[in-house]
């Protein structure tokens, strides 16, 4: 059996507490922009590029695509205003066996990646806030003493969630081409479905975050557990 060699984890919702905060935001600029969509809906698509997820929704509600285009850049640019927003004038807090999980890693000497659908800007405020940048380098990867060993967001792969480019990105980092000693852990379908794809060990989803137990049981998963401290049985 392979030994895991790294833990891939997602941000907002598995390693950073998240009252449904970015929903929200996104519902803000949805309704501020004219975007017509329920809560629902927003939810189903977390973990998704936003600006994904505002190009699937506005060409839902148009039919031109200049149009839909310039709806999006606005819905769009409206939200990250009001995301960068909240975080800098919100207090950040890691989830509950964050920190625990994290130094049973460090003991274990298994590498540490984040993963997260969030652009580079706001990814920064919120690990600068935990203090989790501390000791990354430019390309955001540990050059000395730190808490994790590389913070990854969309700009630096061709596909964002549900694909696999960031867990196999953060393979190239660490030099390991065997994604059986790998495991991705989330709180949504997205991050289930691009460990799935990526072929990794085990993926494996967080209940405590945005998503519920019933809302992530029906998507193929190597196990739901109710904090991210409890990926330790899957370690031994």
């Amino acid at each position: 059996m392979s030994a895991i060699k790294l833990v891939v984890f997602d941000m907002a919702g598995t390693t950073v507490q998240d009252q449904h905060e970015v929903e929200i935001c996104f519902i803000k600029a949805a309704s501020q922009t004219g975007l017509i969509v329920s809560p629902e809906r927003v939810l189903a698509l977390q973990g998704y590029s936003k600006r994904y997820v505002f190009e699937l929704l506005w060409s839902e509600q148009l039919t031109d695509n200049i149009e839909i285009q310039r709806k999006v850049d606005e819905s769009y640019q409206t939200f990250c205003e009001i995301l960068e927003n909240h975080y800098l004038d919100n207090p950040v807090y890691p989830t509950e066996g964050c920190l625990e999980i994290f130094s049973f890693l460090r003991e274990k000497k298994i590498n540490i990646a984040l993963t997260t659908g969030f652009y580079r800007k706001v990814a920064d405020i919120i690990l600068g806030k935990l203090g989790w940048l501390d000791g990354l380098n430019e390309q955001y990867i540990a050059n000395g003493n730190s808490l994790i060993d590389a913070s990854i967001t969309p700009e630096v792969v061709k596909n964002g969630r549900p694909e696999p480019d960031m867990i196999q990105y953060a393979m190239q980092i660490f030099g390991i081409t065997d994604p059986k000693q790998v495991i991705n852990i989330g709180d949504t379908p997205s991050d289930l479905l691009s460990g799935q794809k990526a072929g990794v060990k085990y993926s494996l989803g967080v209940t405590n975050g945005t998503h519920s137990e019933t809302q992530l049981r029906p998507y193929q998963n190597d196990g739901l557990l109710p904090n991210i401290a409890s990926i330790k049985k899957y370690l031994n």
